[in-house]
């Protein structure tokens, strides 16, 4: 049994069982992945995966434990690569971070570019994603941290550090009917427009959900629900409808043609988690990385809400 085999199949079960897409993820052929898989099927005796042809369908039931076993042994691999590097390249690695468009768009640029300068030899690689995209990178090794902006009820295996709180505003354009409504704005009047919003906005237990829910309104008309803060923006400029967003993803000069209504009063503030596996080694850098984001995460505060056991009562 070869490390390279559990990587292949690993790869292709995250591909969705596509083999020509983890070929290409893992920059091989084909012929040489199935080869691997085949041969580490006949070691183990069983079907990792269960074909129709020469195309792969589902995974049986001991591969699905073949392949969680899989990445948590090259999740231990790469801890102890990264032990090994922290003290022989102290500068030098690669840091790969997943985050919504909006976090990456308007809370990143800066302290990105203030971490490239500071570890110039660090490749950094920032993915995005839905919230429960991105908690999936983290969680199954494509990303070392990950800047979540929703809940991880779905994710136990992840360790949450809260970092900060964000509101949501309204955008329209100048001279929307909209603006003739009572201030500060009711749920009610916003709900009696079209809305432009975030593909997650109405997930259930979210604030926006929430909030409606409490005023007893059912979900309103939706027009368009985008991934990016940008083609939000682009849709409400054009008169689809009411922009529902985050606030600080609006910039007074780059968004001279459209009007902010503060909605901070309508909706609970978000919290903005980074996560990170509990079983993960991080290198110097990336603690460096967390506290350009939030300032009080330092590396003790870090280590404390990482690996401190979580003790459960017994007593109830």
């Amino acid at each position: 049994m070869k490390l390279q085999q559990l990587r292949y199949a690993l790869e292709v079960y995250r591909h969705n069982l596509n083999v020509s897409e983890a070929a290409e993820a893992l920059f091989t052929s084909q012929p040489g992945i199935s080869k691997q898989i085949r041969l580490l099927e006949e070691e183990l005796g069983i079907q990792i995966f269960i074909r129709s042809g020469k195309r792969v369908v589902s995974v049986s039931q001991p591969g699905k434990a073949v392949l969680e076993i899989s990445e948590r042994i090259l999740r231990d691999v790469q801890n102890i690569k990264n032990i090994g590097s922290e003290f022989t390249e102290l500068d030098s690695g690669a840091l790969t971070v997943a985050t919504t468009p909006t976090q990456a768009r308007y809370a990143l640029p800066h302290i990105v570019a203030d971490f490239v300068k500071r570890y110039p030899k660090v490749r950094l690689t920032i993915k995005q994603g839905s919230p429960s995209a991105i908690a999936q990178m983290v969680s199954n090794g494509e990303a070392d941290i990950a800047i979540i902006t929703e809940k991880l009820d779905d994710h136990p295996e992840l360790r949450r550090l809260h970092c900060s709180e964000w509101t949501h505003a309204v955008v329209v354009p100048h001279n929307h009917p909209l603006l003739d409504c009572r201030n500060p704005l009711d749920i009610r009047d916003l709900a009696s427009f079209p809305l432009i919003t975030y593909e997650f906005a109405f997930n259930p237990g979210s604030s926006i959900a929430r909030a409606f829910q409490k005023a007893r309104i059912e979900q309103p008309e939706v027009v368009l629900a985008a991934a990016d803060t940008d083609v939000l923006k682009t849709y409400v400029k054009l008169g689809l409808g009411v922009g529902l967003m985050a606030k600080m993803a609006y910039h007074p000069q780059n968004d001279s043609d459209l009007q902010l209504v503060d909605a901070a009063h309508l909706f609970e503030p978000s919290p903005t988690w980074i996560a990170v596996r509990g079983d993960t080694y991080l290198r110097g850098y990336t603690y460096e990385f967390i506290e350009m984001f939030a300032p009080k995460l330092n590396r003790e505060a870090v280590d404390r809400m990482l690996y401190t056991p979580i003790v459960e009562d017994f007593s109830i």
